[in-house]
C-alpha cells in the first residue's frame, strides 16, 4: 500500500497554515475577517476544488500518454457545492475543456481520466477519516 504524507504547522505571527509535502508549500487561512483569518490562503473548499481538480488534471495527463495522445490547451473548473451547519460539501462538478494535437478523440482522454481519478473515485466510494491522539 502506497502512502502521501503532509505536513501542516502555524504560521508565525498570524493565524494561517503552511502546509508542505516534500518542496511544495500551500498556505492555508480562513477569509478575511472570519475566525481570525488574513485571506492569506485556500480555505478548505477551495482546496477540496484544487485536489479534485488538480488530481484530474494529472489524470488528463497519465491517460493521454496511456494512449499515446498528446494534449494540448487544458481547462477545468471545478465548482464545489457547500450546504449545512457544520458547512459540508454536498458535491462537486468539473466542467472540462482540452484538445488533442493529432485529432484523437479528446472524450476518450477525458473519459479515462475520469476512470482513475484517485481523488474524485475516493470521494464518491468514500474514505474513513479519523483522528489520533495528539504528535
Amino acid at each position: 500500500m502506497a502512502t502521501s504524507t503532509v505536513e501542516l504547522r502555524n504560521v508565525a505571527g498570524t493565524e494561517a497554515a503552511l502546509g508542505w509535502a516534500g518542496g511544495h508549500t500551500v498556505v492555508v487561512d480562513r477569509p478575511d475577517g472570519k475566525a481570525g483569518g488574513k485571506g492569506l490562503g485556500f480555505n478548505g473548499a477551495q482546496l477540496l476544488g484544487l485536489a479534485i481538480g488538480g488530481c484530474y488534471c494529472n489524470d488528463l495527463r497519465y491517460a493521454a500518454h496511456e494512449m499515446d495522445v498528446e494534449l494540448g490547451e487544458i481547462e477545468v473548473t471545478v465548482t464545489v457545492a457547500l450546504d449545512g451547519s457544520p458547512l459540508l460539501a454536498t458535491g462537486a462538478e468539473l466542467a472540462v475543456r482540452c484538445e488533442t494535437r493529432d485529432g484523437s478523440d479528446v472524450r476518450l482522454v477525458i473519459d479515462r481520466a475520469w476512470q482513475v481519478c484517485t481523488v474524485a473515485n475516493s470521494l464518491r466510494l468514500g474514505i474513513p477519516v479519523s483522528i489520533i491522539s495528539s504528535l
